[in-house]
């Protein structure tokens, strides 16, 4: 399990760069709403915008919740 959720975090900000062209406001209020908690523990000190928080949760990917993993993989949807 960990292994596959290691996998998708892979995948989802090997896309950090597409998506850190993305304004702030422009990332979907899902992620923004399953992401909370995460940026709250993990990136609180990151300044939205510019793709900040993105790299933040790249950053720190072992660590970010299943749920915003998912939410997050769903933007490149």
């Amino acid at each position: 399990m960990r292994y596959s959720l290691s996998l998708l975090l892979i995948a989802v900000f090997a896309s950090v760069a597409s998506a850190q062209a993305m304004a702030g406001n422009d990332i979907p209020d899902d992620v923004k709403v399953r992401c909370k908690a995460d940026y709250s523990r993990l990136c609180s000190g990151v300044m939205p915008g510019g793709g900040r928080v993105l790299a933040c949760f790249q950053a720190h990917k072992g660590e970010v919740s299943p749920d915003c993993a998912d939410a997050l993989s769903q933007m490149k949807k």
